[in-house]
């Protein structure tokens, strides 16, 4: 079997769709797995769709997921140039479309917006164009005379109106398409430049790619790649296509969903590693029943042929537990490095931010979540007497006041200022009064958060905030309780 290589070969046109960094991750895991090339071609023969500084994205992207190519526009092989605009300036695509125009198998068309306007009819709703082959019966004295004239042509592909071509998928099997369905599609447009399908299929037999990964929704063009396969005389190269990633609501991922790329991601809080260990499930069943893989793990286990047809539901609750996985077992001065920033935004007092977040640590999905579970450091909020309210402790806001009266003098008499001090005093009184330690806590906590939740006791939240702002919102939380008495 000859070396595997594969290629990603995004257009530059923006931010970096889960689809296409899916795409990517796959076309890497086949190569890898098998020890072969992954390559990085640009795509930029579509330039009005072109965006400035989408191929820094790319390159960042791929950087950051640890994609990195082995072949591709900064790692020149022998197979360039990886840049399609400059595949254009070489002369590349013009000389094998008219290769294929002196085969017969592709001709020049002379037909004006107008005409091509007027051959369009609509088929299940929907408008569409079907070439009647009006250029292919021009003689060569009418080609050359048109040519002479720098009439404006594109190059069509000749596709046969008898018989039928069939393509096959690793993936969704044999597909067969009766010719009379085909379009004579493009080859190369008006401005010279090669259109996607017939750009494809040259560079992927010059590069020597030997499986193709891409999305679905090009399926319905896949037997038309057959046909210029056989025209050029090439091998076919394996085919593997993704299934569609769809939202929670079953519709195509969009950028209305608000995490449709791999920056929308990064921003809301999660974890390089944790996407790309999701994304890989998307569409793919390892055989082993776990869920959790560093992308070294992914190469050794990732095999196509488990990949699935269904669309794949990208559900961002999923992805929030598997990036709350990774950021536990992060290491500490890791998560730090990413946590004190987020604490910051909220936190602008100088507590000791090293400690809250450790509170946080195990306790969050996503960065963002920190904002909401600490903002109480920074303020006591404005906060209800319910809360004071605790059945499982069986304690009352009445029972709250006298706990937080009772406890005030003895940590107001408390010199040592540390957790585990403080657990010692609300200990001693616990025992002392003949109750769970719960009981006593939870008042305590309730002054000195104004939250029913918080990322850490009542001693640990102690020791952050300091002896005077502890004690002060004690107080107020007994002035609280003995106004609505």
């Amino acid at each position: 079997m000859s070396e595997v290589r594969t290629r990603f070969a995004p257009s530059p046109t923006g931010r970096m769709h889960v689809g296409n960094l899916r795409t990517a991750l796959y076309a890497y895991l086949i190569a890898k797995h098998e020890g072969g090339t992954f390559m990085l071609r640009i795509e930029d023969t579509d330039q009005e769709r072109e965006v400035e500084g989408a191929v820094d994205i790319i390159n960042r992207t791929l950087s950051k997921t640890g994609l990195i190519p082995d072949e591709g526009p900064d790692c020149p092989g022998e197979v360039g140039p990886y840049v399609q605009s400059e595949r254009v300036k070489a002369g590349i695509y013009a000389k094998y479309a008219k290769y294929l125009v002196d085969r017969k198998k592709a001709y020049y068309c002379f037909c004006t917006k107008d005409r091509l306007d007027s051959l369009r009819k609509e088929v299940n709703g929907k408008e569409i164009m079907i070439y009647d082959k009006h250029c292919l019966h021009l003689t060569p004295e009418q080609i050359q005379a048109n040519l002479d004239a720098g009439m404006p042509y594109v190059i069509r592909q000749n596709v046969p109106q008898e018989g039928t071509t069939f393509f096959d998928d690793d993936i969704y099997g044999r597909i067969e398409v009766p010719n009379a369905e085909l379009d004579d599609m493009v080859l190369i447009k008006s401005d010279g430049f090669p259109t996607y399908n017939f750009a494809n299929v040259v560079d992927d037999h010059l590069m020597g790619i030997t499986h193709v990964v891409r999305g679905n929704e090009y399926l319905s063009s896949a037997p038309k790649y057959n046909l210029l396969y056989e025209a050029f005389g090439w091998e076919v190269p394996t085919y593997v296509h993704c299934p569609l990633i769809t939202d929670e609501k079953h519709h195509k991922l969009s950028k209305r969903s608000g995490h449709s790329s791999f920056e929308d991601l990064i921003e809301q809080g999660f974890v390089t590693e944790a996407v790309i260990n999701y994304v890989a499930l998307l569409g793919w069943s390892p055989s082993e029943d776990r869920e959790i893989y560093s992308l070294e793990e992914l190469v050794a286990q990732f095999d196509y042929h488990h990949m699935s047809k269904s669309p794949a539901v990208f559900d961002i609750q999923k992805l929030r537990w598997m990036n709350g996985e990774y950021i536990k077992s992060m290491d500490f001065d890791q998560f730090a490095e990413r946590a004190i920033p987020q604490i910051r935004k909220t936190v602008t007092k100088n507590l000791d931010l090293d400690k809250i977040a450790r509170m946080v640590k195990t306790r969050i999905e996503v960065f963002p979540d920190i904002d909401e579970m600490v903002d109480f450091f920074e303020k006591l909020p404005e906060y209800g007497l319910s809360l004071y309210q605790n059945k499982k402790w069986k304690v009352t806001p009445e029972k709250s006041l006298t706990v937080l009266m009772s406890i005030l003098p003895m940590l107001e008499a408390q010199e040592a200022w540390d957790n585990d001090a403080l657990y010692e005093v609300l200990k001693t009184y616990s025992e002392r009064e003949g109750v769970k330690a719960g009981f006593t806590i939870w008042p305590v906590r309730i002054a000195l958060s104004g939250k029913a939740v918080t990322p850490a006791g009542a001693t640990e939240i102690m020791e952050v905030l300091g002896k005077e702002e502890s004690l002060a919102r004690i107080r107020e939380g007994i002035r609280k309780l003995t106004d609505a008495q």
